[in-house]
């Protein structure tokens, strides 16, 4: 099927006429769909449509908006399974996780209605008599919001539900790995009621879309999920024109494993981590710090796991690991590897893309474990995206942290232990956004923020109310009933 971008409430081409073919990176013979290649024209089209669109929807109140909301997320539920399956086409991780992403989406749409009829401001004494102050939320105006492809509806969802319902319109750009669910998206807000012009969808590169909608003046905020090298030549741009930015970037994550922990649970947290979505997640567990007195026992029992996982086809129940995305991202991954066996560490799992059978056609990799990765290490520093995962050995809890906090990023952790006290020392002296005790580095829930510290972003969150924060402008109103001209701080005396 041919599809379209989405402005100003209708499915029009890209005024270029040319396409691009999205492909099923299980079997790369079969062809997903055909999409726009959009340019800056058609950027400039949406953004006009978005900024028309925003001076009404603003006005509608938010109880209004969210109830518009709350609608997709019915609609995302009757359709989970088409979506979810459509997504496993189109990104080729399992269709268990299709449906998770689809759920998160459903979540993601609830949530943010609840905040329709919240969005609180505050109200607080003010300093001179006859006087009145609060604070309120006010909308921001045209978003752009730029995403990821390995959570297609998930992280879409994030950023556009709590962006309508603060009073936004938005264009949103998606990755080009993952068009389709972009497209299933927009349809599901259309049929929810959502008035032309608010929504509008613009397929294409990054820097045939991307930059455009970045650099638009129009456009007063920008949402991005990606690389750390992209959000700061973003970060960068945006600094310059005093655009508001939210970046969400990359990871670096690590489990700890000490020696009074649940060994069982602890390898099920790791082969979840390490490998769910063929670990291209920024959640991904790509480190494992295991205490020297069970290092061996767990190492073993892990290796036991990997082996056993079956590759293929993400609609094949049976399958536990999915393909990569496409051909770049499995080379990349396997110069990685390459980097990893020429620095020292010891391959113990893996290291080759897998061809066999029904996998020839698709950009599949064996899961991957290196052993004796030392902290200074490429495969121990940088954020790889893929099934492979480094371990590291360390001789008590402090070392573990420090060996843990030894890294550019900081947005998921995870320590696996049964004493009270090393859980809250870790929960007080990791460096991330978000510590799981006794679970994975992965499994977000919707109401909490998300998001971390150091290259992994600007300092924004995603998900809970924090969100909020990101897609409107705060108001100081002071309301002066005393009938007089009353002066902030001059006026302001002490009482004897």
């Amino acid at each position: 099927m041919e599809y379209k971008n989405f402005i100003h409430g209708e499915w029009v081409g890209a005024k270029s006429k040319e396409k691009f073919e999205n492909r099923n990176p299980a079997n790369w013979d079969e062809v997903v769909g055909l999409f726009p290649r959009s340019g800056s024209e058609d950027v400039d089209e949406a953004v006009a449509s978005a900024e028309a669109a925003f001076k009404k929807w603003r006005l509608v109140p938010a109880p209004k908006r969210a109830e518009i909301i709350f609608r997709a997320g019915e609609i995302l539920r009757k359709n989970k399974e088409e979506i979810a399956r459509d997504m496993t086409r189109e990104m080729g991780k399992v269709l268990q996780e299709t449906r998770g992403d689809t759920q998160e989406g459903i979540d993601t749409a609830y949530y943010a209605a609840g905040e329709g009829r919240r969005m609180f401001g505050d109200t607080a004494p003010a300093e001179l008599p006859n006087k009145f102050a609060m604070s309120v939320r006010q909308p921001i105006g045209v978003c752009g919001i730029i995403s990821p492809w390995n959570f297609p509806m998930a992280i879409p969802t994030w950023k556009i539900f709590p962006a309508l319902v603060c009073g936004n319109s938005v264009v949103f750009k998606p990755a080009s790995d993952t068009p389709l669910t972009a497209v299933k998206f927009v349809e599901v807000l259309a049929e929810a009621g959502l008035p032309a012009g608010v929504i509008n969808l613009v397929h294409g590169t990054g820097s045939g879309v991307g930059t455009p909608l970045i650099e638009h003046p129009k456009v007063k905020l920008i949402s991005f999920t990606g690389s750390s090298a992209v959000g700061r030549q973003i970060a960068s741009f945006c600094g310059k024109t005093l655009k508001r930015v939210s970046l969400e970037l990359g990871g670096k994550n690590a489990q700890i494993v000490m020696d009074d922990a649940n060994l069982e649970l602890a390898v099920e947290g790791a082969l979840w981590g390490a490998f769910g979505t063929t670990g291209q997640r920024c959640t991904a567990t790509s480190r494992i710090i295991l205490h020297e007195k069970i290092k061996d026992r767990f190492l073993s029992m892990f290796l036991e796991r990997v082996g056993k996982l079956k590759l293929g086809n993400g609609l094949d129940s049976s399958v536990d690991v999915g393909p990569l995305v496409n051909k770049a991202q499995r080379e990349q991954i396997h110069s990685y590897v390459e980097i990893g066996k020429k620095d020292g560490a010891k391959l113990v799992a893996g290291g080759r893309a897998y061809e066999e059978g029904d996998c020839k056609k698709g950009w599949f990799y064996e899961p991957t474990v290196f052993d004796e990765v030392l902290p200074k290490m490429r495969i121990a520093q940088e954020e790889i995206f893929g099934p492979v995962v480094s371990v590291l050995k360390a001789g008590n809890l402090s070392q573990a942290i420090e060996l843990l906090n030894d890294s550019s990023y900081g947005l998921s952790s995870s320590i696996y232990t049964n004493n009270v006290n090393s859980a809250f020392a870790a929960i007080r002296d990791i460096e991330a956004g978000i510590t799981y005790v006794n679970g994975p580095t992965i499994g977000a829930e919707v109401h909490l923020p998300f998001g971390g510290v150091k290259d992994t972003g600007n300092g924004h969150r995603e998900s809970g109310p924090a969100v909020l924060d990101v897609f409107t402008e705060w108001k100081s109103v002071y309301v002066d009933f005393s009938g007089r001209l009353q002066k902030a701080q001059i006026d302001n005396v002490a009482i004897e």
